[in-house]
């Protein structure tokens, strides 16, 4: 298995990983959608993604966006998304994208690295927890839908 930050050529690979992420959290599958989505991404530089490849085969993606700590005054990331294929599932690649995810936190001096995931994901939770992430006890989370 191979690892390492997505590029313009890992376009059609990744477009397809999200697109299994995005229905996994029961959005209608939009490939094109998917692709345009990450195009501007990786083309306007707004996020960072890794992948994880065997040969020409896609096996997991995680997305990460730029934030700031005003508290601490450096960098944060936030990592936004993380989907691994269903039968590349138990073999490590999940592990290996938050390690390379944190190793580039690191290495671009963030405070910190958060995440967020669905309250039934038990899966990814118990993953996140193994490799260290803590549920936030001390603040509350709000979120302002703009597109009601």
């Amino acid at each position: 298995m191979k690892i390492y930050q997505a590029t313009i050529e890992d376009l059609d690979g990744v477009s397809n990983l999200f697109n299994f992420y995005r229905m996994f959290y029961n959005q209608e599958s939009d490939l094109e959608g998917a692709k345009t989505y990450i195009k501007q991404r990786i083309e306007k530089e707004e996020s960072v993604i890794f992948v994880v490849k065997v040969e020409q085969n896609y096996l997991g993606f995680t997305q990460l966006y730029p934030t700031f700590s005003s508290i601490s005054m450096k960098r944060a990331w936030i990592l936004n998304d993380l989907y691994v294929d269903v039968e590349a599932r138990k073999q490590g690649v999940g592990e290996m994208l938050l390690h390379k995810a944190k190793e580039f936190a690191i290495e671009t001096g963030a405070k910190s690295l958060s995440l967020s995931t669905a309250p039934d994901n038990y899966s990814a939770q118990k993953l996140y927890e193994k490799n260290g992430y803590e549920k936030d006890s001390t603040f509350y989370h709000y979120e302002l839908d703009l597109a009601k």
